[in-house]
């Protein structure tokens, strides 16, 4: 399965539309994209995962490491669109309690982790 990202840019907010699958294979096109980003002092980024597909903890760590170097520089990051069960992943690692995270609409969108 492949993995597109997608850069917006509106009013100054950057939002990167994630779709597909991210896991070890696809990880990586995902932290290129990403860490060209997260450098800029002050950003404030959005990560929308409502068609992100499947996600394992290769992709928590992406996330987690693109958080901090964006706090880092003075930034914030929210993630959202996240479907029930990537709301559990970040649930179990404590991250919820850490990120801006926002579930999809309605939520009912079961992929499989």
């Amino acid at each position: 399965m492949n993995i597109q990202v997608q850069l917006l840019e509106e009013n100054s907010i950057r939002r990167f539309k994630i779709v597909g699958e991210i896991d070890a294979f696809t990880a990586p096109v995902l932290k290129e994209r990403l860490a060209s980003a997260g450098q800029e002092h002050g950003l404030t980024a959005e990560l929308d995962l409502s068609e992100v597909d499947y996600m394992d903890s290769t992709g928590l760590g992406i996330f987690v490491g693109f958080y901090k170097t964006i706090k880092s520089n003075g930034g914030q990051l929210k993630i959202t669109g996240v479907n029930k069960r990537l709301k559990r992943l970040f649930e179990i690692t404590g991250l919820d309690e850490v990120m801006d995270i926002e579930t999809g609409e309605g939520g009912d969108n079961d992929a499989t982790v």
